[in-house]
């Protein structure tokens, strides 16, 4: 999903921003010293986000050597170590802040996702994310899910249609709008939202591939899992937390997209001392 051009540009944006003119305080060091620096995690969690890090001191200085201890969608414990950097200790402390902020917020990501998908993990449920997400940094984000076991929905507006209430009543009804799709795009995945049993019901005749069930009560998707009887994979949305995820897989829906996984994350606790 995440190119080496899409890592390379994000990575040269975060370091224009941070060093601007110059790092005033790395130059302090002379420009011939060598250290040897260890990142660690204070705190449990799921590590995402290498390729940024690589990146991040490969612009600064290609002599730098990282060598990682953990890899992506690995499983993290307090004080563990994550990689080592060797080599020119100017660079290494100029790159210190934008490297460990990718990988503190993806791995905050993946962190959040693991947690949720280990509550479903005894059930057939898949768990997606949706577009809200930092504004250009959306591939890296729906990385961080896939390496916390969570699964990506549509990437952007391209890619699938997800047809809702404002479409609906912008085509005439549910059925204008899935033939419209069907008709622009014929490859194209279709999914379309219902806050009704009846609107269910006309989505199923339409055709749909997939149906969001927006803001259903428990009783209603399980009355809607046995309507559909799957002729078409059901999807719920809204109010999903802590207390409700358990209880809406349990219905026997196919997915369920959740917000929270990209939204609010809290950055891994992670330190990064010279050795």
């Amino acid at each position: 999903m995440m190119s080496e051009s899409y890592v390379e540009q994000l990575v040269s944006l975060a370091l224009d921003e941070d060093i601007g003119s110059g790092d005033i305080t790395a130059g302090l060091v002379s420009d011939r010293a060598v250290a040897r620096a260890q990142v660690i995690t204070r705190e449990p969690g799921v590590m995402c986000g290498s390729a940024f890090v690589i990146e991040t001191f490969r612009q600064l200085d290609p002599t730098l050597v990282v060598s990682w201890s953990k890899h992506d969608g690995d499983r993290l414990g307090a004080n563990d170590a994550l990689f080592h950097v060797q080599g020119n200790a100017r660079a290494i402390l100029t790159g210190e802040r934008t490297a460990l902020n990718f990988l503190q917020m993806l791995s905050g990501t993946a962190t959040r996702c693991r947690g949720y998908a280990d509550r479903v993990a005894d059930t057939g449920v898949k768990l997606l994310d949706t577009r809200k997400t930092i504004p250009v940094f959306r591939l890296a984000q729906k990385y961080a899910v896939t390496c916390g076991g969570c699964y990506n929905h549509r990437i952007g507006l391209f890619d699938a249609f997800l047809i809702k209430e404002n479409h609906i009543q912008a085509c005439g009804g549910i059925a204008n709008a899935i033939a419209e799709a069907r008709r622009q795009s014929p490859g194209k995945p279709i999914e379309i939202e219902v806050e009704t049993m009846a609107e269910l019901e006309q989505a199923i005749a339409a055709g749909s591939d997939r149906i969001m069930l927006d803001n259903f009560s428990l009783e209603a998707m399980r009355e809607a899992v046995a309507l559909t009887a799957g002729r078409a994979e059901l999807e719920a949305s809204g109010n999903v937390t802590d207390h409700t995820l358990q209880p809406i897989a349990l219905t026997g829906v196919d997915f369920i997209s959740i917000g929270a996984l990209t939204k609010g994350i809290e950055p891994l606790d992670l330190s990064m001392r010279l050795i």
